[in-house]
């Protein structure tokens, strides 16, 4: 009877032992679902990471070529090919946050699973020895004499139940200040993730107010340009009209004298040509007295 008793026992704590080792190879719906995510997000990451890579080359490119271009255009081009680049960067930095939450995630999802299995192999382990315990009392009892063998199992049964209270509130405290820890751990986490987040809403807000205040300035100096434009335009239309009204003065003087002239000659054409033609062959004759 003894042995029978032993065989199955053994067998239960194998059973036992096997669902356990069941229970650690097991994932969890939420580890796989954050594993998932994970997995997509680095896919997206190294194909952003492609992207940017490539909008760095075409953005050296086009820098390259508006250096040696003046055409407008060049310039605008390498303009758009930088802004895309800071553009596609800005995505992959998303992403590698994202991918640090999801691995956060992960993380937890695994420790949860990983608490899970300790607990499942705590039960199985008081179990197991309880079944052993329950196996050995029951082997010992059966050699134990007739006349001491309530005495016995009492005493026993109450040396096995200390042992089990003893290993089970062992395990329990273990279980428990692991999980303090694990709290503790993620608690610094989030502060310092928290932190971070508010450092860079502080440089981003920093950045923009830098941005704004260079943005005003360079706003500035234009109106102010154009002022200057405006007021030099003013002054040389101002002096351009000045010369013209001086001119037309001029003018107006000068045709009354030509006028003048003009009168007391009455005589043909033929006779000045003439005069021209002896004034080119030599020296006019001298008048008798």
């Amino acid at each position: 009877m003894a042995k029978v008793a032993k065989k199955t026992a053994k067998r239960k704590a194998a059973s036992k032992k096997a669902s356990a080792s069941k229970a650690k190879v097991a994932v969890s719906p939420a580890t796989a679902r954050a594993q998932t995510s994970l997995d997509k997000l680095v896919k997206e990451l190294t194909a952003q990471a492609k992207k940017v890579a490539a909008a760095r080359k075409k953005a050296a490119a086009a820098k390259k070529k508006s250096g040696k271009s003046k055409k407008a255009a060049d310039k605008r081009a390498a303009k758009s090919a930088s802004a895309a680049v800071s553009k596609a960067a800005d995505k992959a930095k998303t992403l590698r946050g994202k991918i640090s939450t999801a691995k956060q995630n992960l993380a937890a999802a695994k420790k949860a699973e990983a608490a899970k299995a300790a607990q499942a192999a705590a039960k199985a382990r008081v179990e197991d020895l309880e079944a052993k315990l329950a196996a050995k009392a029951e082997a010992d009892l059966a050699k134990a004499v007739k006349a001491f063998q309530s005495k016995w199992e009492a005493k026993r049964k109450a040396a096995d139940k200390k042992k089990v209270s003893t290993m089970a509130k062992k395990l329990d405290a273990k279980l428990k200040a692991a999980e303090k820890k694990e709290k503790a751990k993620a608690a610094a986490a989030a502060k310092k993730a928290a932190a971070k987040a508010k450092a860079a809403e502080k440089k981003a807000a920093a950045k923009a107010k830098v941005a704004a205040k260079k943005a005003a300035a360079k706003a500035k100096a234009a109106e102010k340009k154009a002022a200057a434009r405006a007021k030099a335009a003013e002054k040389k239309a101002a002096a351009k009209a000045k010369a013209a009204a001086k001119k037309a003065a001029t003018k107006a003087k000068a045709k009354p004298k030509k006028a003048k002239k003009a009168k007391p000659k009455a005589k043909p054409k033929a006779k000045p040509k003439a005069k021209a033609a002896t004034k080119k062959r030599g020296r006019p004759a001298k008048k008798k007295k």
